[in-house]
């Protein structure tokens, strides 16, 4: 049993220094005037690009660049981008807005349950059995009180993918949630001083995750209505872990003959800086072909006549992060992944 769920050094950084990290930039961005203002293309590169679409493609380490992997399910893994693209045109023909409304929903569902997928997995490492209940709660809880705010408050500063895409609550759902949530927050902590100091039990690993999460997550969301507050707070402490994770898991249990394994092996920066040329590669024909954001970055718009495409290019640009979504939900359950079940 451990506390850990790579090792003590390797968690705080992952998920200590990610959420101090992005603490210390929204203290940064409020000093420097930038929470009301667009979101610097520095920490643009830096969140978006570098983390955030870098984190989507290190599934090619967990299962594309891995032959093992592939054997075993080739059937999902070969279908997932192609539905992906499918469903993508489908959702866009029936309209722009339903296509990205439908992203981001689903986009929401994978960050609320990767932090749920990671306190089970700190939970199982540690053999914990008592209060699961609590920390499932709890876990939802800071992610979907935040969430629930973010709604009963439409319009904000900032959105998901685009305005709009996120549909408005009535405000008393807000007023309710809002004291069920510090109720939950203070159940786990004195869930936690109980297991501490009666049972003899700790998981620091589990309290810093759910803390950090607590902390980002409500920053970002409910204490600024800020584009640069709520990037920030959002991308690192999710996609920094899951970079980690990723590596970790390649190292220990993907195949020692494939690709992955090769490249990993070098060390971080041969594993970063694939991951890097990918997500400028992919967020340039991102910028270029529908946002037209950033050309100081990616160079100017293509021609006019991309604009036709644009019903099968978007849903073609997403097929990478629709794919990470879709396979997160196979490949880290212990069920259907025996190498995680001794991990």
């Amino acid at each position: 049993m451990s506390a850990w769920l790579f090792d003590r050094r390797t968690d705080l950084w992952a998920f200590g220094g990610s959420a101090a990290f992005s603490v210390g930039a929204l203290a940064l961005g409020a000093g420097q005037g930038w929470l009301e203002a667009d979101l610097h293309p520095a920490f643009f590169l830096l969140a978006i690009v570098l983390v955030d679409v870098a984190h989507v493609w290190s599934t090619l380490f967990r299962v594309y660049l891995d032959p093992d992997e592939m054997d075993r399910r080739p059937l999902l893994y070969w279908s997932a981008p192609a539905f992906a693209w499918i469903a993508g045109v489908a959702l866009y023909q029936a309209g722009p807005l339903v296509f990205w409304r439908a992203f981001a929903y689903l986009a929401v569902f994978h960050f609320v349950r990767q932090q749920y997928g990671f306190l089970a997995l700190y939970r199982a490492r540690a053999g914990e059995t008592r209060f699961a209940w609590l920390d499932t709660l709890t876990i939802y809880g800071v992610t979907l009180y935040p969430l629930i705010h973010w709604h009963t408050h439409l319009p904000r500063a900032f959105d998901w993918f685009i305005t709009g895409d996120f549909l408005p609550l009535p405000p008393v759902v807000g007023v309710v949630a809002a004291p069920l949530y510090w109720a939950l927050l203070a159940a786990y902590v004195l869930r936690t001083l109980y297991a501490r100091f009666r049972l003899g039990e700790t998981n620091p690993g589990r309290d810093l995750l759910v803390g950090t999460t607590a902390l980002c997550w409500y920053l970002g969301i409910v204490a600024f209505d800020s584009d640069y507050a709520f990037t920030v707070t959002n991308v690192f402490i999710h996609g920094v872990p899951y970079i980690v994770l990723i590596r970790r898991y390649g190292l220990t249990h993907g195949a020692t003959d494939g690709p992955a394994r090769r490249v990993l092996a070098f060390g971080w920066l041969p594993y970063l800086a694939a991951l890097w040329v990918l997500a400028f590669g992919e967020e340039l024909l991102w910028d270029r072909a529908v946002w037209q954001d950033h050309p100081q970055i990616f160079g100017a718009p293509f021609a006019p006549w991309v604009g036709g495409l644009l019903p099968y290019l978007v849903p073609l640009l997403a097929v990478p992060q629709l794919t990470h979504y879709l396979l997160d939900g196979f490949i880290w359950k212990r069920r259907a992944a025996p190498a995680l079940r001794g991990a």
